[in-house]
C-alpha cells in the first residue's frame, strides 16, 4: 500500500480510461448486432408492412381465397420479424442498462480507490510531520534540561564550596558581630583569638577571610 502511495495517476485520467473502455466494449457489442438506428428503422418497416398487409385483403379488388391467404401468410410472416425485431431492440436496451450500471460501478470503485490512497498519502504525511515535531522538540527539551542541570549543579558547587569551608562559621560569627557593631579589635582578639602580638596576623586573616567570602556570595547573587 506505501509503494502505491508513492506516484498514482491523475484521479480524472483514471476515470476517463475506465469510461472509455466500457464504452468501446458496449459499442463492440452493439456493432456486433446492429445498431439502434438500423433496428428501428427494421422494426418499424415490419410494423407497417404488417399492418399494410393485415388491412390490404377487404380492399382488394379480388376477394379470391389464394390471394387472401397469401396476404395472411405475409402479415404473420412480417409480424413474426416484428416481434423478433422488437426482441432484438428490448435486449440491446438491457445490454445498454447493464453497461451503463457497470460504467458506474467501475467508476464509483475508481473513484472510492483514490480517495483511500490520498487519505493514505495524508495520514502518512501527517505522521511524518508530527514526528518531525516531537524529534526536534524533544531534542530542544532535552538540551535546554541540560542546560538547566549544569546551572543547577555549578550553583550546588558554588554553595557547597562556601559553606564546607572551615573558616566559613568563624565569617558567620564576624557577620553577625560586625552587624552588631563590634569593632575589628574586639573580633579579632574574642572571635579569631589572636590578640597581643598575633594581632596584626588576626586583622590581616579577617581581611582576607571577609574578602573571600563576600565575593563568592556576589558571585551567587550574580548567578
Amino acid at each position: 500500500m506505501a509503494a502505491r502511495g508513492l506516484y498514482r495517476p491523475c484521479p480524472q485520467n483514471r476515470l476517463a480510461g475506465t469510461s472509455r473502455a466500457v464504452n468501446r466494449e458496449y459499442d463492440r457489442i452493439l456493432n456486433r448486432f446492429g445498431g439502434d438506428t438500423m433496428s428501428g428503422l427494421k422494426a418499424t418497416a415490419l410494423t407497417i408492412s404488417g399492418i399494410a398487409l393485415w388491412l390490404a385483403p377487404p380492399f382488394l379488388l379480388t376477394r379470391k381465397v389464394p390471394l387472401h391467404n397469401l396476404t395472411t401468410g405475409a402479415t404473420l410472416i412480417a409480424g413474426f420479424a416484428c416481434c423478433l425485431e422488437a426482441r432484438k431492440l428490448a435486449l440491446k436496451v438491457a445490454k445498454e442498462e447493464d453497461f451503463e450500471a457497470l460504467k458506474e460501478r467501475a467508476i464509483n470503485a475508481d473513484l472510492l480507490d483514490e480517495i483511500g490512497t490520498a487519505s493514505y498519502v495524508s495520514e502518512k504525511q501527517r505522521r511524518l510531520e508530527a514526528d518531525a515535531i516531537l524529534a526536534s522538540g524533544s531534542a530542544e527539551v532535552e538540551a535546554k534540561r541540560k542546560e538547566l542541570e549544569a546551572a543547577y549543579d555549578n550553583d550546588l558547587h558554588d554553595s557547597a564550596s562556601a559553606s564546607e569551608h572551615p573558616d566559613y562559621p568563624i565569617y558567620l560569627e564576624v557577620r553577625k558581630a560586625m552587624e552588631a557593631g563590634k569593632s575589628v579589635t574586639w573580633i579579632v582578639e574574642n572571635i579569631l583569638k589572636m590578640g597581643g602580638r598575633k594581632f596584626a596576623d588576626g586583622k590581616a586573616k579577617l581581611e582576607a577571610m571577609l574578602q573571600q567570602f563576600e565575593e563568592e556570595e556576589e558571585g551567587q547573587n550574580t548567578a
